[in-house]
């Protein structure tokens, strides 16, 4: 064995395509070491923890994991269940990360910086491939890794508010006024929404769960205005299909939405560019500039900005990532995955192969490895790390033998009126128990707000789509 192999491979990310990974790793047999920024496992998860994905508990769960879990006496959910997203870490995440074959590999609060080459920057070829990678994380730390499987993620990188991809100006000023996506607007946030006026920016469908939670909210709380604004002259994409929706529960609920706005409780502005952000005697005030270069604004109290993610390469900078100009995926896996052309649930099965950079041994897998795509999910998270470790393994055959059973239910399109008609992933859903179901959503797949009680069905989408 060299010495390169005898390093542990470094997994970034404890959530739960690098958890998968770790489990993967351990039965392979490879030393490995998980790096997670969080103080738990998890810690993406936890903060849309009262959100509920779309997948049920059967598409949520690694089948390396599941079987270190099983072995443990480990206690499985409801396979047709629907999770929220602190269900998914206090009955999954957190329970794997507690193995005794995992558990001493995990370290916390171990935030990476920077990946390199030992002694090599991104110019030097001449024994590239030999050189171990180092890893220097925030405090100052290095270690040295024979791979780097990097599923940190995108939940901290969310896209700008600005058109043009571009932050608009004063965006930054105004941070105290913004808030991520998916904010718990009916729990722990309730207080800096309730009697506030609030711009909801973006025309997808986390954008929609928010606008679901704020109507709610302001018929319970006096004075809560709510303003939805999009870029678009038209917000078909976000209603869906209506009655005539493949899948029930997102037809009504998108239908739930365009009532609020038609009763006037949601006040819908369409052509809304962000230009401007700017303090105004405790608001913000948010200018819009249009193609004929005339000005409008509007001045709120908070603004949810649900413009979706993109993914950070800052700590590659000194590696050969070879990255589709379009998606920010290689440019193998790119075409795979363009929501343009694909669902979630036509996106082929793909492994290491489509994963590879020129530089050898390093892998972005998960919600990373699709760059600006919003159609992952973590089934194909699951399958992306099964055939990396089998590479790592050097079982080729295993590797190159990719595979992925996705529910034929059309949860995970990115365009639901796209899924009206559609025989494929998108088709008709099952019959499940009644209940509320929200939009299916490009943060990090199919998610809904919780509690939305706003819809009874006696279909509801048992679909694919999760983080």
């Amino acid at each position: 064995m060299s010495v390169l192999e005898e390093l542990p491979v470094a997994v970034i990310g404890a959530g739960p395509v690098g958890l998968a990974a770790a489990a993967h790793l351990h039965e392979r047999g490879l030393p490995f070491v998980v790096l997670e920024a969080g103080e738990t496992a998890g810690a993406a998860v936890r903060q849309w923890g009262h959100v509920r994905v779309f997948s049920p508990w059967r598409y949520d769960l690694d089948a390396a994991a599941r079987r270190l879990l099983d072995e443990a006496g480990w206690v499985a959910p409801d396979p047709d269940a629907l999770p929220t997203g602190a269900e998914l870490v206090t009955g999954y995440l957190q329970p794997l990360a507690e193995l005794p074959q995992l558990k001493p590999h995990l370290r916390y609060g171990a935030r990476v910086e920077a990946i390199s080459r030992l002694g090599l920057d991104r110019l030097r070829t001449a024994g590239r491939e030999q050189a171990p990678f180092l890893i220097r994380l925030a405090d100052g730390q290095e270690l040295l890794a024979r791979a780097v499987v990097d599923a940190s993620g995108t939940w901290g990188t969310p896209n700008v508010l600005g058109a043009s991809g571009l932050p608009a100006h004063g965006e930054r000023a105004v941070t105290p006024f913004l808030e991520h996506a998916l904010p718990d607007v009916l729990g722990v946030d309730r207080e800096r929404f309730a009697g506030r006026h609030t711009l909801v920016v973006g025309a997808g469908h986390s954008a929609a769960n928010t606008l679901l939670s704020l109507a709610e909210l302001a018929a319970a709380a006096p004075g809560t205005e709510v303003t939805w604004a999009i870029r678009s002259a038209s917000p078909g994409r976000t209603y869906g299909g209506g009655d005539a929706d493949a899948l029930p529960a997102r037809g009504a609920l998108g239908a739930r939405l365009r009532e609020h706005v038609e009763a006037g409780r949601i006040t819908l502005l369409t052509a809304f560019s962000v230009h401007a952000l700017t303090p105004d005697h405790g608001r913000v005030a948010v200018v819009v500039r249009h193609a004929d270069g005339g000005e409008e604004s509007v001045v709120v109290d908070r603004i949810v900005a649900a413009t979706g993610f993109r993914p950070d390469h800052s700590i590659t900078a000194e590696l050969r990532l070879d990255l589709d100009p379009v998606m920010g995926a290689t440019r193998a896996l790119a075409p795979l995955i363009d929501p343009n052309e694909h669902s979630c649930g036509t996106v082929p099965p793909h492994g290491v192969d489509e994963l590879a950079h020129p530089e050898a041994g390093y892998y972005a897998v998960g919600m990373k490895s699709y760059g600006r795509a919003p159609t992952f999910l973590m089934a194909t998270g699951y399958e992306q790390v099964r055939s990396v470790v089998a590479a790592l393994a050097g079982d080729w055959d295993a590797a190159r033998d990719v595979q992925l059973d996705l529910p034929e239910t059309g949860v995970c399109n990115s365009n639901p009126a796209d899924s009206a008609a559609s025989d494929g992933c998108c088709g008709p859903a099952p019959t499940a128990e009644p209940g509320s179901r929200g939009l299916a959503t490009g943060i990090s797949g199919g998610l809904l707000s919780t509690p939305l009680h706003l819809v009874s069905l006696d279909a509801a989408p048992s679909g694919c789509c999760g983080s």
